[in-house]
């Protein structure tokens, strides 16, 4: 099979039409062939803007269009599982925006229904197939920092708008579940283990009940551990640390990376405290999003390996869900 993969969108969430729609059409494998919303003119209007050939009124109707080979699904978070099962048992493959689900047991359903489907689903972290994480990954785990003994991640945004899904307590909304995710993700990524117990802290919006301020110590095997702050009321942040014992990684915008300009990380041996050991690597502009959809479907053709099947998005739940619980208890949780 060559050419563009047809792809179908689940709602006209700003992540989607503003991000991942535009990046997969510039990619040289995917095609959005059609998007729905249950407001048929919010539909079509996005459709009309990004030039997508059908809009749907509901997304029955997409799921039921034969030439759509795969759907993306950005979804609010408590939508992530029931829409991509009904999705794959409609017979597409599916990428889902992560977290992949409200918590691990409810996406331990998705292993069943890609067993009955027969298709390929995975969660949409796409900051893994970003040159600049990948590269950061292969320093670490080849000795250039010696031995890597932590992971330090900081990721924060001011949002108060109680009406913005993040807010929203009852659909998954608050820091960890949207940016505390990618501090996990990567650690796992970057380690290539799980994590074993962890402690947390957690302080909630007195009004919304969403966490807006998150703090983690996550043991990884090894005598390895993650730190990281995640907040939804502080001043805009992102900085991810990888230090070892004889230097460090710096991943200077490690999760909105744009599109426009060269990305950049800074190994530093550790010489002195005023960088005198450090170095630059920069990386040429690419989408990460564009990356991930057209790696979604080099893989489900069998052209390469996907790294990150369903059970990895699994772990990364399984992992939250014993944040949020060392954060209500005050105790350390095994993940």
């Amino acid at each position: 099979m060559t050419g563009r993969l047809g792809w179908g969108v689940l709602s006209t969430a700003r992540i989607g039409v503003e991000k991942v729609i535009p990046a997969m059409q510039r990619g040289k494998l995917c095609r959005i062939d059609a998007i729905a919303s249950r407001d048929p003119e919010a539909a079509q209007r996005t459709a009309a803007a990004l030039g997508i050939a059908r809009a749907y009124g509901s997304y029955d109707d997409l799921l039921a269009d034969p030439d759509i080979e795969a759907v993306y699904n950005p979804l609010p978070n408590h939508l992530h599982v029931p829409w991509t099962i009904r999705a794959l048992d409609a017979g597409k493959h599916v990428l889902c925006e992560k977290p992949v689900a409200m918590t691990a047991e409810e996406a331990e359903a998705l292993l069943a229904a890609r067993a009955r489907s027969g298709r390929m689903v995975a969660e949409a972290f796409m900051v893994r197939h970003h040159p600049q994480w990948q590269r950061a990954r292969e320093l670490a785990r080849t000795g250039a920092i010696g031995e890597v003994r932590a992971v330090q991640t900081c990721f924060s945004y001011f949002l108060r708008d109680p009406a913005n899904v993040r807010n929203r307590a009852d659909i998954g909304g608050g820091g960890l579940m949207d940016i505390g995710c990618y501090a996990i993700a990567t650690a796992r990524y970057v380690f290539g283990a799980e994590p074993l117990r962890v402690a947390a802290l957690i302080e909630r919006d007195p009004d919304m009940g969403i966490d807006r301020l998150t703090s983690a110590l996550m043991e990884f095997p090894g005598a390895r551990h993650l730190t990281f702050t995640c907040s939804t009321q502080a001043s805009p942040h992102q900085r991810v640390t990888i230090l070892g014992t004889a230097g460090r990684i710096e991943i200077l915008i490690p999760f909105n990376a744009p599109n426009d300009r060269p990305c950049r990380i800074l190994i530093d041996d550790g010489r002195d405290l005023s960088g005198g050991g450090a170095r630059e690597e920069a990386f040429a502009v690419v989408d990460q999003y564009g990356l991930q959809g057209d790696a979604f479907v080099r893989a489900l053709r069998g052209e390469a390996a996907w790294e990150f099947p369903i059970e990895d998005a699994i772990a990364n739940m399984r992992a939250i869900d014993a944040t949020r619980r060392a954060g209500e208890t005050g105790a350390w949780v095994t993940v």
